[in-house]
């Protein structure tokens, strides 16, 4: 039996023949997880590109498929791991389980010692979150070039730069919408301590703070998150920029986290009738009181 090391709970539009389907149509791969993709179930489901980890070629062998469920092995750098989706009806739509084996430790990561696998769990959380706007009609967020060690993205966001900073910046409404428990002391020389201070003393610091329009993050290793706002007719082109880092190294984990954070705060502006996509994240070696899903 497949131990697993990441499990993400999630509700996403449609139901589960829907859903299935979009899983397995590489057309629609090719839209919302990756560019590429060649599906020919039960024999065949690969994906890969610039947007997958370790992603020059597939590397995807399948184990097990039914009406619901698709279980893969898939090696990242020589080690391979065992990627499951399962599919449930919910009242809501379809319920999505995720399970993913065989990643490094939560210290390694944070380390960015962690390689390629480090950043299986961003990647998968940011592909639910586009699997959910694809399934909505919606516009996706930008995904993750692991090729590139530029790390700029750009987004319209339906709201004023006022409300986006202050959801970005107040620690009540950044729970919402990203599901960690954050401190923020939103001011320049302030901390921002993903987890609380208690996690995380020294946290990163608030090194520009000009609020509706720019602020940027210092953390202990140097490295830098630029948030940009610009508004115009009541939206706010919002432009993230991640820089201090080794270019042969980059720290693509947290990279691909902050995009998937952003898809859950797009939501938050702009849909009238919000809740969060998130049922459960469960992730090994991650510290209690990191996560925390606020429906």
């Amino acid at each position: 039996m497949t131990e697993f090391d990441l499990r993400l709970r999630a509700v996403v539009p449609g139901p589960p023949e829907a859903v299935y389907a979009a899983l397995t149509d590489p057309a629609a791969l090719r839209v919302w997880l990756t560019e590429h993709a060649d599906v020919d179930l039960p024999g065949k489901y690969e994906f890969w590109g610039r947007s997958t980890p370790d992603g020059a070629e597939p590397h995807q062998r399948v184990l097990h498929v039914d009406e619901c469920t698709i279980r893969f092995a898939w090696t990242v750098e020589g080690v391979e791991t065992t990627s499951q989706i399962e599919l449930a009806e919910d009242e809501d739509g379809t319920l999505v389980t995720l399970s993913q084996s065989d990643l490094p430790t939560f210290e390694d990561v944070i380390a960015d010692k962690a390689g390629a696998r480090g950043a299986l769990q961003t990647f998968w959380s940011l592909g639910i979150a586009n699997l959910a706007d694809y399934l909505s009609g919606r516009e996706l967020t930008p995904k993750c070039d692991f090729t590139s060690s530029e790390l700029r993205a750009s987004v319209v966001i339906d709201a004023t730069p006022e409300e986006v900073f202050d959801s970005m910046t107040q620690p009540e409404q950044f729970l919402r919408w990203f599901g960690a428990n954050v401190d923020i002391e939103p001011y320049v020389g302030g901390r921002f301590a993903m987890g609380g201070f208690e996690l995380d003393p020294g946290g990163a610091k608030f090194v520009e703070f000009e609020p509706g329009r720019k602020a940027t993050l210092r953390f202990a290793d140097g490295m830098t998150d630029t948030w940009e706002l610009a508004g115009s007719d009541g939206k706010t082109r919002l432009t993230l920029v991640e820089s201090g880092f080794d270019p042969g190294n980059p720290p693509y984990a947290g990279w691909a986290g902050w995009l998937g954070g952003i898809a859950a705060l797009r939501r938050y502006h702009e849909l009238p009738q919000w809740r969060s996509i998130w049922r459960g994240i469960e992730l090994a070696g991650v510290p209690e009181g990191m996560f925390s899903i606020d429906q």
